[in-house]
């Protein structure tokens, strides 16, 4: 699986071998999850009566997932759907078909029974078709602009939607950080899947007093970062998902150029590779008006800016139409609380700590989404709740 992964969207095969192994435990995790979440709860009783709430399917789900992680895509969105009792008309992205054709042979080699799972293939005019059929509910993990066309259509319809959409999520390091523990961590949540995670860490903020040596600890590590063939388990960067992604990497960088950005690393196509390939990039002397600011990012590109106050901080983090996720790095872990409590964003992780676990939501606020996957979320999104007045 994780063979088939890395050579569909060129994840390096060592990220491959990792996400399929968390995606195995979170297998256990959620049946786990299932049996205490889906078990009807008796809300209250008398002598002569009790309220009992079950949680019911909602029928037929449209399930809609991106490349990036396409296998943690279809565990995260399909299996709380099918464990809930729902069916499934699962559409993976288009650049890889496959993966989605072997869960659904998995399935049915499983016992599952034909047409509960039942996969389609092809570009975004096939989403489109699929959620015009009758179904009761769409799951859509994806860019914002499609995510709000699919809302339109299920307020139409008057169906639950749940949507994990786009991030621009910010990173800030305050003067007083453990610059080890937080430009390690930076730049693998930047360049971690060549940078195509919806999550990652994708505009940096740096106080001013330290600002030249994390662009320079990041520099070094962007330069010795191994670009290379996916297959090849010493590689730390593949190729991006395809040449489009690869030219609208290079149109957001050249247009922080054209207007005064500066490239610290890379900002090229690395030479003697054939392929999507695009070199870890370093850019300072940027401004919110660029697009590697105000576009969510989609490739090993960082843009780092100064600042000078902790409310400086705040505003610029916040200075975006999404809020999926926020990292903060400081000594003074008071303070990282409070700065944590007014930035906007689903998830925030205070020095490195992570923000996934079998328990944890996963969403974002104001475009980067709307309702939360994962956890125990993940059933509840699933289920329709129904209450029932009975005798004792």
């Amino acid at each position: 699986m994780a063979e088939l992964v890395s050579r569909e969207m060129g994840k390096s095969i060592g990220e491959s071998a990792a996400d399929v192994t968390d995606d195995l435990e979170n297998i256990s995790n959620k049946i786990e999850l299932a049996q205490q979440y889906l078990a009807p709860v008796i809300l209250d009783k008398t002598k002569t009566m009790k309220n009992v709430l079950y949680f019911e399917p909602h029928g037929v789900v449209a399930a809609i997932v991106p490349w990036n992680f396409p296998s943690s895509n279809f565990f995260i969105t399909c299996l709380p759907i099918l464990m809930s009792g729902n069916t499934v008309v699962f559409k993976h992205s288009e650049e890889c078909p496959l993966v989605g054709k072997l869960f659904e042979k998995i399935l049915r080699e499983a016992g599952f029974p034909e047409g509960v799972f039942a996969v389609v293939h092809g570009d975004g005019k096939v989403g489109d078709m699929l959620t015009d059929q009758a179904i009761d509910a769409i799951h859509f993990t994806g860019s914002s602009k499609i995510g709000e066309f699919l809302y339109q259509k299920a307020a139409k319809k008057f169906i639950p939607v749940v949507l994990e959409m786009g991030g621009s999520s910010p990173g800030i390091i305050f003067a007083d950080a453990d610059l080890d523990t937080a430009c390690k961590q930076t730049f693998v949540e930047r360049f971690g899947n060549c940078g195509q995670v919806c999550n990652a860490l994708k505009r940096l903020f740096v106080h001013k007093s330290i600002f030249a040596e994390v662009v320079e600890r990041m520099k070094i590590m962007a330069e010795n970062m191994r670009v290379g063939d996916a297959l090849d388990y010493s590689t730390q960067c593949g190729p991006l998902v395809a040449k489009r992604q690869q030219k609208l990497l290079q149109e957001q960088v050249q247009d922080a150029v054209d207007k005064g950005a500066k490239v610290v690393a890379g900002g090229s196509v690395p030479k003697g590779l054939q392929g999507a390939y695009y070199l870890p990039t370093i850019l300072t002397k940027v401004t919110p008006k660029m697009r590697v600011m105000s576009e969510e990012v989609f490739g090993p590109v960082l843009p780092i800016t100064p600042f000078t106050t902790e409310a400086e901080a705040i505003m610029l983090a916040n200075n975006t139409i999404y809020g999926l996720s926020a990292y903060v790095y400081g000594g003074n872990i008071t303070q990282l609380k409070v700065v944590a409590a007014q930035i906007e964003a689903g998830q925030i992780s205070i020095n490195g700590q992570s923000f996934f676990s079998k328990h944890a939501p996963f969403g974002g606020y104001k475009k980067s989404g709307l309702g939360r996957n994962d956890g125990y979320f993940g059933f509840d999104a699933a289920t329709q709740k129904k209450v029932v007045a009975e005798p004792i």
